[in-house]
């Protein structure tokens, strides 16, 4: 989805011929182009990054669309990264602190980060840096043993927390270990696992979720029916994690107690560095939901990229606005 809020000019290439035919650039406003982040793996989920524009295929609501917009470089990013620090999470504050330093380590020079935690209170530092020092000392230090697990809540916060006037990339990156707990406290208002795919959607954020089975002690087992299944599932992160990833065009690991969780977040910053950004002019300012398809022609390749973006309105001195 476009960011079409931004005033500024996008230099585009329209490169479609081939690798090797060049054309004069084309001028549009950056409102003008639906932008796409699209990871390519392998059948042995292997990232491919050497792919050229004419071997990928767009459609938007079902119409191929010509690619104008092509770079396989690495893209700045703007990163969230919002900790569960609910109570089934104690015992995991070292391993919490560890595996975000790794990812810090990962990130490129252009590369900003926020630090966010959600439990007792949802709380987001408050200005994107890449200093690995100042986002070490925005880690938390403490986890309460009977907090909460708001996590679309902190999700919604999170979306809310990217600068409306950057370029760079905006992803937010989850770890949660339970299921949603819902609404806590009377100034909190209650946010839905679709509120938070919408709003992901029109604010052009991709999420990335890890799913960590729980590593704290268990609550009992309750009485009546189904209460050892409520029992089972206590150890699992919330299913709507990977559905959440999945339309933003991030990506979902589920990470169980013999995993790496470092490993698991410096892949997560590899992916961002080798994913395809592909443009296609904005086909309509009808203020509509577009659906997104983007494939590969190669067989045994897989794609991964937003599923829809929400086209702008036409102004009312637009030809378009009768």
């Amino acid at each position: 989805m476009a960011r079409w809020c931004i005033g500024a000019l996008l230099i585009v290439c329209t490169a479609l011929a081939g690798p090797s035919a060049q054309q004069p650039p084309v001028f549009r406003g950056v409102e003008d182009v639906v932008r796409l982040f699209v990871t390519v793996s392998d059948r042995n989920g292997r990232l491919v990054t050497d792919l050229t524009a004419d071997q990928f295929e767009v459609r938007d609501n079902g119409r191929p669309q010509p690619i104008t917009l092509f770079d396989n470089s690495p893209q700045p990013i703007e990163l969230v990264v919002m900790l569960d620090v609910s109570g089934s999470m104690v015992g995991n504050l070292p391993l919490l602190r560890a595996a975000s330093t790794a990812l810090f380590e990962r990130l490129n020079p252009a590369d900003r980060v926020r630090i966010g935690t959600f439990g007792r209170e949802v709380e987001i530092s408050d200005d994107f840096t890449n200093d690995i020092a100042a986002l070490a000392a925005a880690l938390p230090d403490v986890i309460e043993p009977d907090a909460p697990t708001p996590l679309w809540q902190a999700l919604s916060r999170a979306i809310d927390a990217f600068d409306s006037g950057s370029e760079a990339r905006r992803v937010v990156l989850v770890l949660s270990d339970g299921r949603d707990s819902g609404v806590w406290g009377f100034r909190n208002r209650q946010v839905s696992q679709v509120e938070v795919i919408e709003r992901a959607r029109d604010r052009d954020v991709m999420i990335y979720a890890i799913g960590m089975y729980s590593r704290g002690p268990r609550p009992p087992i309750g009485v009546g029916r189904g209460a050892m299944q409520s029992y089972l599932a206590a150890d699992m992160p919330d299913p709507g994690l990977a559905r959440v990833a999945e339309h933003s065009g991030g990506g979902y690991r589920e990470l169980r107690a013999s995993h790496d969780l470092a490993a698991a977040f410096t892949e997560v910053a590899d992916e961002l560095h080798r994913q395809y950004l592909i443009g296609y002019d904005l086909p309509a300012r009808d203020g509509k939901v577009h659906e997104v398809d983007v494939r590969v022609k190669e067989r045994g390749l897989t794609t991964r990229a937003r599923k829809e973006y929400r086209a702008p309105h036409a102004a009312p001195s637009d030809p378009a606005h009768p």
